[in-house]
């Protein structure tokens, strides 16, 4: 994920409840029915919002944090003082990343209750759970040299692999789907779900009309573009033709007064200006990778064309995958071609 309000030099937004960010084991209202907790997690991001939801004999519990036990102890607190002796009856995940799902497994198991989520996001999650460290594929090692990774990265992406699974407590063995347009029932209120794709295979948004809220997951975040990457598992994909295709639906469909509730940083308002934005960053990226390939590049080389942070150790692997996004966007229309070399490292230049 890349800061990116350097990039527009002002903000069109308007932030709420700053001064009322919830500490540990408590929960903030921000609408009738709607509570909004904050869970620790290390890095950058520093914490994700999860979302409670006054159910009809219960709660419904939006997003779960990572698997560990500073965040496990929050939501035992949470659960002594905040529920009203009422049970969690429904848990939903916005989509497969561990700081979404990580106590989805643990949370059903606690409570009796069901998980829902997309299709797509449970049974990927479910697959990347199941890699354990001595199952590098073959394919993946490719994938990675062919972007230009030199053997000592290699070793770290083998050193890394498997790891996922760390994260997250084991998903229930079934699950309910949530399927885009869908109307979710929460306390007699209608939340409708929006589908959203590019940062996740079929990411989960929800809408209340009714309280002019959406729960926007890492789809609508207010000052950081989700990542974007292309993974092994699918190496000719094309995510940023998905995820710009969202935001351009999404803000057709969306009203513009809505109250946004994102899974990092800050509650606010602004939800067209805000998906013209993550449109135009895509959009002018492109621009200035086509300009940066007027020589050839490998995917590893075309980092300035996208971030102005520095690439670290540990965003690297992401970084790579969304270098390969945006070239394989840009091949798409026709921008760029690309050629494979002797050694099976992808050049790409201008078309």
């Amino acid at each position: 994920m890349v800061d990116n309000m350097s990039r527009r030099g002002f903000d069109p937004l308007t932030y709420y409840f700053e001064d009322q960010a919830p500490g540990s084991g408590e929960v903030t209202k921000v609408a009738e029915g709607c509570y909004w907790a904050r869970l620790p997690m290390g890095g950058r991001l520093n914490h994700i919002n999860v979302w409670l939801l006054k159910d009809h004999d219960g709660w419904t519990i939006v997003d779960t944090g990572l698997n560990s036990p500073d965040v496990q102890q929050d939501w035992q607190a949470i659960f002594k003082q905040h529920l009203g002796g009422l049970p969690v009856i429904r848990v939903i995940a916005t989509h497969l990343h561990a700081d979404h799902t990580g106590n989805a497994g643990w949370l059903c198991r606690q409570w009796g209750c069901e998980l829902w989520m997309s299709r797509s996001d449970f049974y990927m999650c479910k697959v990347m759970a199941a890699d354990g460290p001595s199952d590098v594929p073959d394919d993946a090692i490719k994938f990675y040299r062919q972007a230009g990774f030199d053997e000592a990265r290699l070793d770290r992406y083998r050193s890394r692999f498997g790891q996922f699974g760390a994260n997250i407590t084991p998903l229930p063995a079934g699950y309910r789907r949530i399927k885009d347009g869908q109307y979710i029932d929460i306390g007699g209120r209608e939340w409708r779900a929006l589908i959203g794709h590019g940062h996740a295979p079929e990411h989960v948004c929800l809408y209340c009309p009714e309280l002019k809220i959406i729960i926007g997951g890492d789809q609508l975040l207010p000052k950081i573009t989700p990542n974007v990457g292309v993974q092994p598992s699918e190496p000719q994909a094309n995510p940023l033709k998905d995820w710009i295709n969202s935001c351009i639906r999404f803000r057709e469909y969306l009203p513009p007064d809505l109250m946004v509730l994102p899974a990092h940083e800050s509650i606010y308002t602004g939800v067209h200006e805000r998906l013209t934005a993550l449109i135009d960053w895509h959009e002018v990226a492109l621009l200035k990778l086509y300009d940066l390939c007027a020589e050839p590049k490998r995917a590893v080389d075309v980092f300035p064309a996208l971030f102005r942070s520095k690439i670290t150790d540990w965003t690297y692997f992401p970084a790579t995958g969304e270098a390969i996004a945006h070239l394989h966007c840009a091949l798409e229309r026709r921008m760029l071609k690309v050629e494979v070399d002797a050694d099976g490292v992808a050049w790409w230049r201008q078309a």
